[in-house]
């Protein structure tokens, strides 16, 4: 496949790494120096574009894939107020959106188990639902959007919870809100934890990542998986789940 990478910082090369490993070429490599190069690139010359880039510029990316036809992976969180109008252009175009806040396989499948443990907690309402996320101090936003995603499965199958919150100094917490803390540390690994606590015990599930490279393979999987396809997708159609 040919594959062009639009963001092109440590995740960038970890992708373009594991993509030639599986014997794809890389037809660009945009960043904010050289996106003028992205007009040069003949519409058939790219299979599937790589997005992860920075809140900043994401919308303006993808918007422009959508007008070139090229199908799209987007892993970019701290956006996603724009997402259902990205959705909306993407099916005007007849385009392909891939869209997952982590393409790691062993958070996906951390995703499903909350769900799962959701379900179960709904039935004992002693327990007081909460999340932490830790990620080195380079990472742009906060809450990640691993958390939040995993914030949105809580609400999906524990009633009562609505909205999530970022636990910060000052702000009470709410009856209806998943409560997120967001740390902030230096080369730590990225995890996340889920924790139900009552007064006499705690429950806690968690998910640490190693390295990059459980991402990026994924992403590059779902560009594979995307390649001639129409429509908005994300892990769940690509894992069968």
């Amino acid at each position: 496949m040919n594959i062009l990478l639009l963001g092109y910082g440590k995740m960038g090369r970890t992708i373009e790494q594991i993509a030639l490993e599986r014997g794809h070429q890389i037809v660009g490599r945009i960043d904010v120096n050289n996106r003028h190069e992205l007009d040069a690139l003949a519409n058939d010359a790219v299979d599937a574009v790589i997005e992860f880039s920075t809140p900043d510029s994401v919308v303006g990316n993808l918007t422009y894939c959508f007008e070139r036809g090229w199908p799209v992976v987007c892993g970019t969180t701290g956006w996603l107020s724009e997402r259902p109008a990205i959705e909306k252009l993407c099916r005007e175009k007849n385009g392909a959106f891939f869209y997952a806040s982590n393409y790691s396989i062993g958070v996906n499948l951390f995703f499903r188990l909350n769900k799962t443990l959701a379900q179960f907690m709904h039935q004992y309402p002693s327990y007081r639902v909460s999340m932490t996320e830790i990620h080195h101090t380079e990472k742009k936003d906060s809450p990640s959007g691993t958390a939040i995603t995993l914030a949105e499965g809580i609400m999906a199958n524990l009633p009562g919870k609505t909205r999530w919150q970022e636990q910060a100094e000052g702000v009470a917490e709410s009856d209806d809100a998943v409560m997120i803390e967001s740390v902030r540390e230096g080369k730590v690994p990225g995890t996340h934890t889920v924790r139900y606590e009552s007064e006499v015990d705690r429950i806690e599930i968690s998910h640490v990542a190693h390295s990059r490279q459980g991402f990026a393979l994924g992403a590059v999987v779902a560009a594979e998986w995307i390649a001639g396809r129409q429509g908005i997708f994300g892990m769940d159609d690509l894992l069968g789940m």
